[in-house]
């Protein structure tokens, strides 16, 4: 009996895993992450599978980051009378990785500037619409034809 593939991870899905990540508490590892992700997604995906997007490395490496590192920005929830600590320290979390985020898509941003510019590309250039996408059906060709 064959096993039936996972989904394909889409951008909502890589959403999720990161959330699931933000609001990570306790022993991380990939095994542990890959059995949330089936109870919450209802698929199971390979640590291969998972580590292949960079969105989720990254995460999965923060959120070990700031587990081995606990006391960084923990707060007392003591102090806390109305908001649930937990949810602060997910939106910590999720901050710290979205900021990392932003970095490198600015650094990203920044050398393909400076290799535009290298090339002669101007900023009217590249700020060009994208072209229409044709979403006709393609024609078939004759059974024995070539095209």
């Amino acid at each position: 009996m064959s096993r039936r593939r996972a989904k394909n991870l889409d951008d909502e899905a890589i959403k999720r895993i990161v959330e699931i990540l933000d609001g990570w508490s306790g022993v991380l590892s990939w095994q542990a992450l890959i059995e949330q992700v089936q109870a919450r997604l209802q698929s199971k995906y390979t640590r291969q599978a998972l580590h292949r997007h960079e969105r989720i490395r990254l995460a999965f490496e923060k959120t070990k980051e700031r587990l081995a590192n606990p006391g960084k920005k923990q707060r007392d929830p003591a102090d806390l009378v109305r908001v649930p600590a937990g949810r602060i320290s997910r939106l910590e979390a999720e901050n710290d990785r979205l900021q990392q985020e932003n970095d490198r898509l600015l650094e990203q941003f920044v050398r393909w500037a400076y290799n535009a510019h290298t090339r002669g590309l101007d900023e009217a250039f590249l700020n060009r619409p994208l072209p229409p996408v044709d979403r006709r059906p393609t024609k078939q060709a004759a059974p024995g034809r070539r095209q």
